[in-house]
C-alpha cells in the first residue's frame, strides 16, 4: 500500500507540481494530512497564529494515477479515516455568519477519547454534552485546468468543498485535467454542520485511506455520463452533485441543474418528467459559507435510479 507522508503538502492543486507519489488505477493509498493550520500554526494560547510563513489550507499530495488522461473521471472510494488525539476550533472577526460578534480571535482545543458505553471516538464540548466524531474530508481534489486553484477555495476540481458527507465510505468522482489526475487531500474535520457557519468545523490531522480507480472518457457508461455532473459524491443512499459559486443562489441552481441533468441521462426521461421528479425528491443542502466560493449539494435517492435501471460506475 502506498502511503504519503503530511510532509509533502501543497496549497494549490494544479497541473506541473512534482508527484509525492505514483500508482496504477485501482491501487490503494493512503494519505497523513495536517490540519488547515499547518499543524498547530493556530493554538489556544496563540489564536492569530504562530508561524506567518505557513501554509493556508495544506493539502497532502499530490498523488499520480497512472493513465489518467484529461476527459477522464477518477473514481476516490474513501476507506478509513483515523484521526489524531485532538482537534482545534477558532473564531474570526471578519468572515462567518457571526463574526459581528468577536471583537477578537479565541481559539479552543478538544482531545478526543472513546466513549465507554458506546465505543464511539468523540469529545466533551463542555462538562454537559459529549458529542461522537463524525470525521469529513474538507478538501479533495484533483488539478484544476490552467494557472490552478488555490486550496481554500473549491470548484469543479474538488478541492475545499467542505461537504460534511465526504466521509467512510462515500465515492468522490473528480475530474482528470491533467495527466496523473494529480488527487491530494486535507482539512479533516472531526465534526461540522452544514453550512461550517462559525468559520471552521472541528479542525483536526489523521490519516485517509482511499483507492482510486481511472473511468475513461471515451466510454459512456463511465465517465462520458458522468462529466457534466462533477463534481459527484455517492454516500449512503444519496448521490449528489457538488457545486461552488459567488453566491448561495447560483451554486444551489447550478448544483440542481447538474442533478437534474444526470438523472435524465441514467433514467431517460424527459426534462418534464426528470425536473418533477427532482422536484418531489431533491434536496438542495449548504456546504458551506465561509470559503472564496460558496458550496451547495443537491442530494437524490440512488434507489428512484435503480428503479428505472440507471447506475453509477
Amino acid at each position: 500500500m502506498i502511503t504519503i507522508s503530511k510532509e509533502y503538502v501543497v496549497d494549490i492543486l494544479k497541473g506541473g507540481q512534482e508527484p509525492a507519489a505514483y500508482c496504477e488505477s485501482g491501487d490503494t493509498a493512503v494519505f497523513e494530512t495536517k490540519d488547515c493550520y499547518d499543524d498547530d500554526d493556530i493554538t489556544e494560547e496563540n489564536p492569530y497564529g504562530n508561524h506567518p510563513d505557513g501554509l493556508e489550507n495544506p493539502a497532502t499530495g499530490p498523488l499520480y494515477v497512472q493513465g489518467a488522461e484529461p476527459g477522464d473521471v477518477l473514481k476516490v472510494e474513501i476507506g478509513k479515516i483515523r484521526l489524531r488525539g485532538y482537534g482545534i476550533m477558532r473564531t474570526s472577526v471578519t468572515d462567518g455568519a457571526f463574526h459581528y460578534l468577536y471583537q477578537e480571535k479565541t481559539a479552543r482545543r478538544f482531545y478526543f477519547e472513546t466513549n465507554p458505553d458506546t465505543g464511539r471516538e468523540g469529545f466533551w464540548f463542555d462538562e454537559k454534552l459529549w458529542l461522537d466524531c463524525d470525521t469529513m474530508i474538507g478538501v479533495i481534489g484533483t488539478a484544476a485546468e490552467g494557472d490552478g486553484v488555490l486550496t481554500i477555495t473549491p470548484g469543479v476540481h474538488g478541492g475545499n468543498m467542505d461537504c460534511n458527507r465526504i466521509t467512510e465510505g462515500s465515492v468522490l468522482y473528480l475530474p482528470v485535467h491533467v495527466p496523473g489526475a494529480l488527487l491530494s487531500m486535507g482539512d479533516l474535520h472531526a465534526r461540522m454542520g452544514d453550512g461550517e457557519v462559525m468559520i471552521c468545523g472541528l479542525e483536526t490531522g489523521g490519516t485517509v485511506e482511499v483507492r482510486v480507480t481511472v473511468l475513461k472518457g471515451g466510454e459512456p457508461a463511465e465517465a462520458g455520463v458522468l462529466w457534466e455532473a462533477l463534481p459527484l459524491l455517492v454516500s449512503g443512499k444519496q448521490v449528489m452533485t457538488i457545486q461552488s459559486a459567488e453566491s448561495l443562489d447560483e451554486a444551489a441552481a447550478m448544483a440542481a441543474q447538474k442533478m437534474q441533468r444526470l438523472t435524465a441521462k441514467l433514467t431517460r426521461l424527459d426534462d418534464v418528467n426528470s425536473g418533477m421528479l427532482m422536484s418531489l425528491l431533491g434536496n438542495l443542502v449548504i456546504c458551506q459559507i465561509v470559503n472564496p466560493l460558496k458550496t451547495v449539494r443537491c442530494e437524490f435517492p440512488l434507489d428512484v435510479l435503480a428503479a428505472y435501471g440507471g447506475q453509477l460506475p
